[in-house]
């Protein structure tokens, strides 16, 4: 596990976001915690959160909740784990020493670099509408599927 709970369950909440809302129909967070099998009152805190920094949209009132819009459902999803567990979070030492570098590294210093590198990489470039696409399709999935008993 690389990403914070909270990270989890704000790209989870993206992708049904993307997937199920639109500029006229919101979702409220009932709806949305339920969805991705989420504490709502943690859910409600971390929509909120992007609501302050303009990755999510929201209204209240009669007919109110959470929606995205089309330039949001563009925004890489590298954006949104930048502002919920850090720009840091990627460049961090693998085993977690505090003065870990290429000149002083650690025994998975070099591999874990190259894999961070490209994992920044495709995170920069997969948007919240192009995780949704598989989860939209039925072949990827953002909760935990039942095992089929045979």
């Amino acid at each position: 596990m690389i990403f914070s709970k909270k990270c989890e369950y704000a790209i989870k909440a993206l992708i049904h976001l993307c997937i199920n809302s639109d500029t006229d129909t919101r979702l409220n967070i009932t709806e949305i915690s339920d969805s991705i099998e989420s504490p709502m009152h943690f859910t409600s805190k971390i929509l909120q959160e992007l609501v302050r920094h303009k990755i999510v949209s929201s209204s209240k009132g009669l007919g109110g909740g959470f929606f995205l819009n089309n330039q949001q459902k563009n925004i890489p999803i590298l954006e949104v784990i930048d502002i919920i567990d850090g720009k840091e979070l990627l460049s961090q030492c693998g085993l977690g020493l505090k003065k870990c570098s290429s000149k002083n590294p650690c025994p998975i210093h070099n591999e874990f670099v190259k894999y961070s590198e490209q994992l920044k990489q495709a995170l920069s470039t997969k948007s919240i509408s192009v995780l949704s696409l598989g989860v939209a399709k039925g072949t990827n999935f953002i909760i935990n599927q039942k095992e089929e008993i045979l």
